[in-house]
C-alpha cells in the first residue's frame, strides 16, 4: 500500500484544480490539510488490521488514505456525487476501500456492520459536517448499532457539550445523551487553519467509547429522554415546571412534584443541576 499523500495542502490543491472542484456549502465541507492532525485522529481511534471502519464524508479521501493503511476494511459513505469521480483516483491504490454515494441519515448502518463486519462491532471515524453531527451520532447510538467507539472531528463548543457535567453552561440534553450510551473525551483541539476552507469555529476531536450496556439502569429509555428535553427547553424554569408545560409528557403538577421529592430533591431545583442518574431515577418513579 502506498504512503498516505493527501494530508499535505499542495496535494490537496492539486487534486480540487484538477476535477474543478467547488465547495458546496450546504453539505459542510471543510478539508483537514493537517498531517499531524490525521495521525492524531488514526492513533486515537485505535484501529488495527482487525477493525472495520465506518468513515462518514471521505471528502476527497485524505483521511480515508490514512484509515486504509491501518484499518483491515473501511466503508466511506459520501453524500456528493462530485467526489466520487475523486474518490476513485485517490483511493485507487487501496484495495480495502468501499465507497457508497449515499445519505448516511438513510445508510441502514446495523445492516452494513451485519454484511461488511459480520456483525462484530465496527468503529466510526470521520471529519463530521457541523450541521447534521447530532443527529448522526444519535443515530449511531439510538439505532442500536454494532460500534466499539466514534472518533470524530466537531465543532469545539460541540464537544464540550458533550462531556460537559451538571451545573455547568455547556451541560444539556446532548451531554446526557451521549454520556447514557458512552464514555467521551476530548482528543485534541484543532485550529481552523488545519482545514480548507478555513471554518469560522475552532474544532475539537471527541472520542467515544460505546458502553456495552448503559451505565444507569432506566426502565423506559423513551420517557427518561422526554423528561431530560422537557428539563433542558426551558433551562430558567424549575424542573417542575419545565416538566408541567412539555407537550411531550402527561402527567399532573402533584405526580410530578411528589416524584421530584420521592428522588429527594427539593421542588425548586433546575433540571440543569440533576446528573444522568437523577434522571433514570426520575423517570423510574414517574414510570410507576
Amino acid at each position: 500500500m502506498k504512503e498516505p499523500k493527501l494530508g499535505n495542502p499542495q496535494n490537496t490543491i492539486a487534486v480540487l484544480q484538477k476535477y474543478h472542484f467547488i465547495f458546496q456549502k450546504k453539505f459542510g465541507q471543510n478539508f483537514l490539510i493537517d498531517t499531524h492532525v490525521l495521525d492524531k485522529i488514526i492513533r486515537s481511534a485505535d484501529i488495527s488490521g482487525e477493525d472495520m471502519v465506518l468513515e462518514i464524508g471521505p471528502g476527497i479521501g485524505t483521511m480515508t488514505q490514512y484509515l486504509a493503511q491501518a484499518a483491515g476494511k473501511v466503508t466511506a459513505v459520501e453524500i456528493d456525487r462530485a467526489l466520487i469521480p475523486i474518490l476513485e483516483e485517490t483511493l485507487e491504490e487501496y484495495d480495502n476501500v468501499t465507497v457508497l454515494n449515499e445519505d448516511i441519515l438513510k445508510v441502514d448502518i446495523a445492516k452494513l456492520a451485519e454484511q461488511e463486519n459480520k456483525g462484530r462491532p465496527i468503529k466510526v471515524v470521520a471529519n463530521l459536517p457541523y450541521y447534521i453531527t447530532t443527529p448522526i451520532i444519535m443515530g449511531l447510538f439510538e439505532n442500536q448499532v454494532p460500534l466499539k467507539s466514534i472518533t470524530v472531528m466537531v465543532q469545539k463548543e460541540v464537544a464540550q457539550r458533550m462531556q460537559a457535567g451538571p451545573g455547568s453552561k455547556n451541560y444539556g440534553a446532548l451531554s446526557l445523551a451521549v454520556q447514557y450510551y458512552a464514555k467521551p473525551y476530548v482528543v485534541a483541539n484543532v485550529p481552523p487553519n488545519c482545514f480548507m476552507p478555513r471554518p469560522k469555529v475552532g474544532s475539537a476531536v471527541i472520542r467515544l467509547d460505546r458502553y456495552v450496556k448503559p451505565e444507569v439502569k432506566v426502565e423506559d429509555e423513551k420517557l427518561m429522554f422526554k423528561i431530560i428535553r422537557a428539563s433542558f427547553n426551558q433551562r430558567r424554569k424549575t424542573l417542575a415546571n419545565g416538566l408541567k408545560n412539555s407537550s411531550e409528557l402527561d402527567f399532573t403538577k402533584e405526580q410530578i412534584e411528589n416524584a421530584i421529592e420521592t428522588l429527594g430533591k427539593g421542588t425548586s431545583i433546575r433540571g440543569e443541576a440533576l446528573t444522568l442518574e437523577d434522571f433514570a431515577g426520575l423517570s423510574n418513579i414517574l414510570r410507576s
